[in-house]
């Protein structure tokens, strides 16, 4: 292994932090411009290494990876002297003289596990939020995209302090090892069940958890869309990246009424997009692996094929595919798909749609197309999600003013901008007291009557 993590290195990033050297505001503004400059500087190897890894375009690298980044690093920026400004609190008048606040203290030392499908963008994103909270931090990228983990392990100690940042590469066995130590906060991107082992390793440690898992986003679309942009937004949303976003549309609910003329509208979109052939299209990525296709590829057996179908297992190739007349209980509506397909489903009413959602656990994002502001209020009245999007798909992931998480199975925990900086520090009270004066009062004995004056004095003042 070439940069192995043991006790002497987790050590030595335990005494870094404890030196205190990560806790000023000039120490963080470095790493964030240098993280800033790594990215800009590197651009074009970022753009190489995810297409070795995923075949996605570099259009797609560069707004979903590289300028995703770059924004969140922009946000702290700007406001990160605010966020660490300590937030004075009042001081009721029986503990008065004296002052009150709350600080923001860093966690310590923090491990972030990044993932595959964004390997740049979900590794890279939460290191916003750490460093701008002024921590330690071991990065593991992961093992399914080497190209991209090779680039995070070669460049970044360039750029940022190598005494307090380390990349530590390796597959599942070494993401265990890290588990064996104890951090102070530990932030995992991936599957369910890999998660469930990311918990039950930080639990023996109790150690806090932020957990970015997924599942089956649903998109609505009523009768009063405009269908022509739900159809185009629908389709960039679910075919970028090959379906392979934790946020994408993973079904789709249709109205009766408009599911013919959406349904055209998304085909014409896609051959739009991505041309008749979309494999021979520059703009269309592939699935990870071949292990990834034969799952995906077993799931296209369920419903009506409308749209694609059609796919390649030694280029991990899936057309873009849309499967309409899909059951309720089919394969396709079990698990997160995470690929280019796309079931339809149809309903008579909006409650009957949000009672399919409902039916499902807690989803990370739900998507509603109408130009209803009272459906809008409706849906985010009767469903349960970490976000919801109205009129556009997945854009609300990039606005660093809004929290990013799931819910339930969906995830534990938020990041982005001020979250981002709130879940890798700690609210710590504080408060100071003069010494005089010292009313005699608040000590013992309390007879004679000097417990019913104390109640008193509290009662009135505080």
């Amino acid at each position: 292994m070439p940069n192995p993590y043991d006790a002497n290195t987790h050590a030595s990033l335990r005494r870094y932090f404890d030196s205190g050297k990560t806790r000023s505001y000039e120490w963080r503004v470095r790493q964030l411009r240098g993280l800033d400059a790594f990215l800009r500087e590197c651009e074009a190897e970022i753009a190489s290494a995810v297409h070795a890894d995923l075949c996605k375009p570099a259009g797609e690298t560069w707004l979903g990876e590289t300028w995703f980044v770059r924004n969140e690093i922009r946000h702290a920026l700007k406001h990160l002297r605010q966020w660490m400004r300590p937030r004075r609190v009042s001081v009721p008048l029986p503990y008065q003289p004296g002052s009150a606040f709350i600080e923001r203290d860093p966690l310590g030392v923090a491990l972030i596990i990044g993932t595959w499908n964004y390997p740049v963008a979900l590794t890279l994103g939460p290191l916003v939020g750490a460093l701008a909270g002024g921590n330690c931090v071991v990065l593991k990228p992961s093992e399914m995209a080497p190209a991209s983990s090779r680039l995070l392990a070669e460049k970044l100690g360039h750029y940022l302090d190598s005494e307090a940042i380390k990349v530590v590469e390796g597959d599942g066995a070494v993401s265990a090892e890290l588990l064996e130590h104890r951090f102070d906060h530990i932030f995992f991107t991936g599957s369910r069940l890999k998660g469930e082992e990311v918990m039950r390793a930080a639990a023996r440690h109790l150690t806090p958890v932020t957990l970015e898992l997924g599942g089956k986003c649903p998109v609505i679309v009523t009768e009063k869309a405009d269908l022509r942009v739900a159809a185009r937004r629908i389709v960039c949303a679910k075919f970028m990246n090959a379906g392979q976003t934790c946020v994408a549309p993973d079904y789709l609910l249709a109205h009766q009424s408009v599911e013919e003329p959406l349904l055209k509208l998304m085909q014409e979109a896609i051959e739009e997009f991505f041309s008749s052939d979309p494999q021979s299209s520059a703009d269309y990525g592939r699935v990870i692996d071949a292990r990834a296709f034969r799952r995906i590829d077993a799931l296209m057996r369920d419903g009506d094929l409308f749209a694609g179908g059609d796919g390649e297992e030694a280029s991990c190739y899936i057309a873009p595919t849309i499967i309409r007349n899909v059951a309720a209980d089919s394969r396709l509506m079990e698990d997160e798909i995470f690929g280019p397909v796309l079931p339809v489903l149809t309903f008579s009413s909006l409650a009957a749609a949000i009672e399919q959602v409902r039916s499902r656990p807690d989803p990370l994002a739900v998507y509603l197309f109408s130009r209803d502001r009272a459906e809008l209020e409706y849906l985010r009245t009767n469903t349960r999600s970490g976000g919801v999007c109205c009129n556009d798909l997945m854009f609300q992931i990039t606005i660093p003013g809004l929290p990013f998480g799931g819910r339930g199975i969906s995830g534990i925990g938020l990041y982005h901008g001020k979250a981002g900086f709130e879940t890798f520090t700690a609210p710590r009270s504080v408060l100071r007291r003069s010494t005089f004066p010292d009313p005699v009062m608040r000590y013992p004995p309390f007879g004679g009557g000097r417990l019913a004056l104390l109640k008193r004095i509290f009662t009135i003042f505080s």
